[in-house]
Parts: C-alpha cells; structure tokens; sequence
C-alpha cells in the first residue's frame, strides 16, 4: 500500500474516532429538563459527531478504491485561503456590530465570490438570493426552534 493511500485510511481513521469520542463526550453531559423544550444543547453536538462518524465511513470506503495521481505542479491556491480567512475573521469581528442576519447573507456572497472558478462568471443575483435565503432561515430555525437568540445589530427583529 502507498504513503497516499496509507494517509488517506488515516485521515478516515482520525475523523472517525474524533467522531465517537464527541458523541461519547456529548453523551455525558449533564442538561437540565426543561418542559416543552426538546431541542436542548445536546442536538447540535449529536448531529456533528454523527455527520463526523458518517464522514469516517465514507473516507475509509474511499480510500479502500483510492488511486493516487501523479505528483503535478502546486495545486493549493493561496489566494483564496488568504481571501477566505480574512472573510471568516471580518465576519467574527464585526457579527455583534451589524447582527447576524446581514453579516451572514454579506459574509455568504463574498466567499461564493471568492470561491467561484476564475472561468466562470459570477453571479451575483443567485448569490444574494441564497444567501438571503440561507440567513433568513438560520436566524429563524435559532430563534424560534431552538430559543436562541443571535445578534440582530441594528435591526430589531
């Protein structure tokens, strides 16, 4: 077995077990009852370490088919790394600021931008609508499902 085919196993490996120690972690902890209320702060952690666990799966049954390519030129774009980590830390900075709802759908279009391939136009209406759209209903699902409340900024939602 290659060192290529080796990693990949190993990164299936690592994400798997990060997976079931979460949920081992997430199944101890201790959440007061609260009546009416059956999304607690277990949900979130459960639904991520059963998406780790899955992920484990299919990365090993991928690396099991896995053929490595041949060595090419630097294939990392560094650009879009640096544009997307300024766009994380710009969208932390100023989430209190101007509240989720618009940090989200402006963080959202910027790395669809950032993220679209050099050859293709971007499309910016589509990117508005998603993002809009994907705002609109993380903010609601917080708020109203999960009794949540996220920073709203200047608007009094």
């Amino acid at each position: 077995m290659g060192d290529a085919k080796k990693r990949e196993y190993l990164l299936g490996m690592v994400i798997l077990v990060a997976g079931i120690i979460y949920m081992v972690l997430t199944s101890q902890l201790k959440v007061p009852e609260r009546p009416g209320v059956h999304v607690d702060a277990t949900f979130v952690p459960y639904v991520l370490s059963s998406i780790m666990c899955i992920l484990g799966v299919l990365q090993l049954r991928a690396a099991k088919n896995f053929v490595p390519k041949p060595a090419s030129g630097d294939d990392v774009d560094y650009g879009t790394v640096g544009k997307t980590i300024g766009l994380i830390l710009g969208y932390v900075a100023l989430l209190d600021f101007a509240g989720f709802p618009l940090m989200t759908v402006l963080y959202l279009v910027a790395q669809f931008t950032v993220l679209t391939p050099h050859d293709k136009k971007v499309n910016y209406a589509l990117y508005s609508v998603i993002a809009i759209i994907a705002s609109a209903f993380i903010y609601l699902t917080f708020r109203y499902m999960f009794d949540m409340m996220l920073p709203v900024g200047p608007f009094d939602f």
